[in-house]
């Protein structure tokens, strides 16, 4: 019988250490970086638009007759911020009714409101019709939007660049009916739908987009030395907590901007003020509340707002997509981090912007050198290199909207 005091003692080996397996990924590289451009492009040449759609969504398109007044319900009913135009008249697409139509008309408004009443003003607004939306626009002295369209099976490379060319952020997908000849509006094609395909379908790629996004110039940057006459954080407009609201109105406008940093004395952001917000006072019946202050009018912002995204400049584009791929992003504010703390910066103190714009605008390439692209795309790596993602099935997002 064994007893803790005459049981037989047991010997134990020595520990050997093993030696680790070695990685079976290629190291980051800018080769690997550039290759993995070169094969997202590839990818994008053999997909078309068809393959972004989700297995369910919802098209709202809006008669050009409408008013005003219940175009804008109608969309705040439905949760989107845009809608295609339809013209009945002649059955053919007519543009496209966005935030950016409604920050004009409460400018409009306001120049208005200087020679008549407040409400004599919100009525003539509401009563607008959608197809009188160009004409404010010529009076305000904005550029019109372009009319622009892609047809539903053209590549989705073909569609990135026409979003990029024409500094759109959405583009129409537009078919014509071969009975009556007539166009039929199928979707609307957004550049996160398409940036949020990339993320979802070429992960190894995405795994390999390392780089720093300063690094890569991803972004508008504040410019690293002071010019007089310009505002501290130039080329970037911001704000403070109390800012009037029309000043902002004013910058989405002049600028075709759709958001602003808020900032505190030090250059700290502290909140971020986008078009949408306005809308929220405009579905309020807030016409005359513009002239509330920013602090103010954040207590009025919607409960389901996602926060402000902030990134670093060192943060790298692969985590970035990433980010898209999990959740709906739309821009993210770079703020100084702890390696610019170690040279005298300030930790959360803006440092840039960085949109969907940008972010497409790289991995897509330059556009603007026309036929020159494609060798220009040839000189990234060459082709027995590279290893195009084998297509997959066509994804399954969640429910979207069209906007």
């Amino acid at each position: 019988m064994l007893t803790p005091n005459n049981s037989p003692k047991v010997k134990r080996k020595g520990s050997v250490r093993r030696p680790r397996a070695g990685s079976h990924l290629p190291p980051f590289s800018p080769e690997s970086h550039d290759a993995a451009l070169y094969a997202i492009r590839q990818y994008l040449k053999g997909r078309n638009s068809y393959d972004t759609f989700p297995v369910s969504f919802r098209l709202i398109v809006l008669d050009s007759k409408l008013e005003v007044r219940k175009a804008l319900q109608c969309l705040l009913n439905n949760g989107v911020v845009s809608a295609p135009l339809w013209n009945s008249e002649r059955s053919c697409f007519a543009g496209m009714f966005t935030v950016s139509d409604i920050i004009h008309l409460i400018q409009f408004y306001y120049y208005k409101a200087t020679s008549t009443s407040y409400d004599t003003v919100a009525s003539d607004v509401e009563a607008f019709r959608l197809e009188s939306l160009r004409d404010i626009e010529k009076e305000l002295g904005v550029e019109e939007p372009p009319l622009l369209r892609e047809h539903p099976s053209a590549s989705l490379y073909d569609a990135a660049k026409l979003l990029i060319q024409t500094h759109a952020r959405r583009v129409p997908l537009l078919d014509h009916d071969t009975e009556t000849g007539h166009e039929i509006i199928v979707s609307v094609l957004t550049q996160y739908r398409l940036l949020k395909f990339i993320a979802i379908n070429c992960g190894k790629e995405i795994s390999q987009l390392h780089m720093p996004l300063r690094k890569l110039n991803i972004g508008t940057y504040v410019s690293p030395v002071p010019i007089e006459g310009q505002e501290p954080f130039y080329p970037i407009a911001t704000a403070s907590l109390s800012t009037p609201i029309f000043d902002l109105v004013h910058m989405f406008s002049q600028r075709g901007i759709s958001a602003v940093p808020i900032v505190d004395e030090d250059g700290i952001v502290v909140n971020l003020y986008e078009t949408v917000d306005v809308i929220t006072l405009v579905r309020l019946g807030a016409y005359q509340s513009l002239d509330l202050t920013v602090s103010e009018a954040l207590h009025q912002r919607s409960s389901d707002f996602p926060g402000v995204v902030i990134c670093t400049a060192s943060d790298s584009l692969g985590t970035l997509m990433q980010l898209i791929k999990k959740r709906r992003v739309h821009r993210l504010v770079v703020v100084e981090g702890d390696e610019e703390e170690k040279r005298g910066g300030k930790k959360g103190r803006l440092l840039g912007i960085i949109t969907l714009s940008d972010v497409l605008r790289y991995i897509i390439g330059d556009v603007a050198i026309g036929s020159s692209l494609g060798e220009s795309l040839e000189r990234l790596t060459p082709s027995e290199e590279v290893t195009p993602p084998t297509p997959p099935p066509p994804p399954t997002l969640t429910e979207e909207s069209a906007n």
